[in-house]
């Protein structure tokens, strides 16, 4: 019996499955979960590995693949955590840095203009001057963890960036990622800004793969390691270290991958509810649906196939916050993910005890109050702000409550910026401490839980009254609050779906409370609800009977990531563009360089050879066995004055096979 180990390495828990895809009707085999350790991924993920085998008595050596699937590229994005790369924009203008969310996605990284890049057709617009480039180069790499490399038209024509990264190479080991290696469209600065993520989320894939390997390896399972992309087709883990970009929305991928698998539903909304996010996408004909123009992440529209889902900075560990534009009392949640009070107080129990005690003892409430702030053990990079310097100095190397800083209000608003650049964390109240003062969760701290409830509780509103009578009346909110908000999502998502948008807030709000008056109005969902994640079966049967549709949690929904990271496929997809630069004359722009062709069906004879080959190559890294390709081709030539002009074609190759195994006694 070959088992399949899945792994789903999300922001609170890494959850762990062996799965046997021949065993039925219930093919996992067992399942478990471990608390994800930040700052050492090895922990968590040993601990899940562990777990589960140790609660299934099976012999690591019946594994015959390690697949995992992962929230970390989408939760950095989503959080806004920054590492600090360098973008080098050859061919373009100061004004295309602020297109498409370039500039933002930028912040203060530093940014190399050169003259460079290619027509639409593939011919050099302008040369490229490396001994010009090399010392600035030289004068960034020290302070940055990445280069990203964009040229204009560089998927037209990459040979500039190919320059470029090798000699980026040829002066530091720093990563490069190319524009021409993530996609081959048209839109240089959503290239570029694709590319920029690309290159931030390098160290945070790399430190995921070694972790795992190492867990891997230390238990002597020597397996293929495959990774889930943000289509939910799988990849080696070779193959994703070149293009981390492409696993954001891995995890809410692999879990509509693994909702097909574990409900057998056909058409369906599916809404996986995380620590830090909730994932929405649409099942047809038993498939997630895919994005028409990209993934979009954390307000960031990519390059990057992923399925069509929406994700909202809403979880069980979003921030719990008072809304202070409602006139009565009403409470925010997200989308900043805090680590959970009551599971902080299991690392340091004498802090939370002590400062809860004395700022309950105190006649005002804070904002910081039953905050905690957390030093992780990230390196300072170059270039932080002398008040940035100054707040961790004060911080120091352990936990410490947030009040006993006393932070001015600047060095008070330092603090997310040292959030987002992953040097602290922030603990506080959140939605799973909640639900462990009404009694739904009791996995951590309870009393804990409580106590910072009954804090958070005295807080004012507007009108200056307190938030809740107490913390029970507070938790209760807390979690009216979030239900309220998945299901404004939910039908957010529903109705984007249908080509209608959003409904604005007075009549979505009046929908949801049911409240009929000289009219009435009702809303709800047409498909069924499936709720997936751990606190799935606490919420979401309430929410999916307030639409007035089924709602089904179905068995295993708690690791339905899981299930997904090795039920998935290795797909691969290529495309080539044909153009004439003069009538006649066709130019194939295929991977590296451009040909041309006096005929078009020689050019695409030629091409769909070339295609092959490297669909073939790229399968092998992918990590995929038997492969299957297929071909399509499509042809721009409208009829003008009654003769053909053409205008454009493309060819694109589609390879997809099964993961190698490795072979088991």
């Amino acid at each position: 019996m070959a088992l399949l180990l899945g792994i789903d390495t999300g922001g609170t828990y890494t959850d762990a499955v062996l799965f046997d895809e021949d065993r039925s009707p219930d093919p996992v085999v067992a399942k478990a979960k471990a608390l994800t350790t930040r700052d050492d991924l090895a922990v968590g993920i040993d601990g899940a590995i562990g777990a589960v085998l140790d609660g299934s008595g099976v012999d690591p050596a019946t594994i015959a693949l390690c697949s995992i699937s992962t929230t970390l590229a989408t939760n950095a994005l989503v959080e806004g955590v920054r590492r600090r790369i360098c973008l080098i924009f050859a061919g373009f203008d100061e004004a295309d840095l602020h297109r498409s969310g370039l500039a933002e996605a930028l912040g203060s990284d530093p940014v190399i203009h050169i003259a460079g890049g290619f027509r639409a057709t593939g011919e050099e617009r302008a040369p490229l001057d490396l001994d010009a480039l090399s010392p600035q180069i030289d004068a960034v790499k020290d302070g940055v963890e990445a280069f990203a490399v964009v040229t204009i038209f560089g998927g037209r024509n990459p040979a500039h960036e190919i320059a470029i990264r090798e000699l980026i190479r040829s002066r530091c080991a720093l990563p490069v990622t190319c524009g021409h290696d993530l996609s081959g469209e048209l839109d240089g600065p959503r290239n570029a800004l694709t590319c920029v993520l690309n290159a931030r989320l390098i160290g945070t894939i790399s430190a995921l793969i070694a972790s795992t390997a190492g867990a891997l390896a230390a238990r002597k399972i020597t397996v293929p390691l495959m990774i889930v992309r943000g289509d939910g087709s799988l990849v080696s883990a070779e193959f994703a270290q070149e293009r981390p970009i492409e696993t954001i929305l891995s995890g809410p991928a692999a879990s509509l991958v693994g909702a097909a698998h574990l409900s057998g539903a056909q058409d369906a909304v599916i809404s996986d509810i995380g620590g830090t996010t909730t994932d929405i996408a649409i099942l047809r004909d038993g498939r997630p649906m895919l994005s028409e123009t990209g993934a979009t992440v954390g307000g960031h529209r990519t390059m990057i196939a992923a399925v069509a889902m929406t994700t909202h900075g809403l979880g069980g560990d979003s921030d719990v916050g008072v809304d202070d534009k409602a006139f009565n009392a009403a409470l925010t949640l997200g989308p900043r993910k805090l680590v959970p009070v009551s599971l902080f107080a299991l690392d340091a129990p004498d802090l939370v005890a002590k400062t809860l005690a004395a700022q309950g003892r105190s006649a005002r409430a804070s904002e910081t109050d039953a905050r905690f702030v957390i030093p992780t053990r990230t390196p300072r990079p170059e270039g932080l702000r002398r008040i940035d310097e100054a707040v961790l100095d004060r911080i120091g190397d352990a936990p410490t409550a947030m009040d006993g800083l006393a932070l001015t209000r600047l060095e008070a608003s330092a603090l997310a910026g040292l959030v987002s650049l992953g040097l602290i964390r922030i603990a506080g109240f959140t939605p799973s401490d909640a639900a462990h003062v009404l009694g739904l969760h009791e996995a951590w701290d309870t009393q804990v839980a409580r106590d910072a409830a009954d804090l958070i509780a005295r807080r004012k509103d507007r009108k200056g009254e307190r938030l809740a009578p107490d913390g029970q009346a507070l938790s209760q909110m807390v979690l009216d609050t979030l239900v309220h908000r998945s299901m404004q999502v939910l039908l957010d998502t529903a109705l984007a779906h249908d080509g209608i948008g959003s409904l604005p807030a007075p009549l979505l709000n009046a929908a949801l409370a049911r409240r009929d008056g000289a009219a009435r109005i009702d809303i709800g969902l047409a498909l069924p609800l499936i709720g997936l994640g751990a606190s799935a079966s606490t919420y979401y049967p309430a929410i999916g009977k307030a639409l007035g549709t089924t709602c089904l949690v179905p068995d295993h929904a708690d690791v339905a990531n899981a299930v997904g990271a090795v039920a998935g496929r290795v797909m691969l997809e290529r495309s080539v563009r044909f153009t004439s630069p003069t009538e006649g004359h066709y130019r194939a722009h295929l991977p590296g360089v451009a040909e041309d062709f006096s005929d078009l069906a020689a050019a695409r004879e030629k091409t769909r050879a070339v295609l092959e080959t490297v669909l073939r190559e790229d399968a092998a890294l992918a990590g995929a066995g038997d492969v299957e390709i297929v071909f399509d081709y499509t042809e721009s030539a409208p009829v003008v004055e009654g003769r053909p002009l053409f205008i454009e074609a493309v060819l694109t190759g589609k390879a997809s096979g099964r993961p190698s195994l490795r072979q088991t006694n």
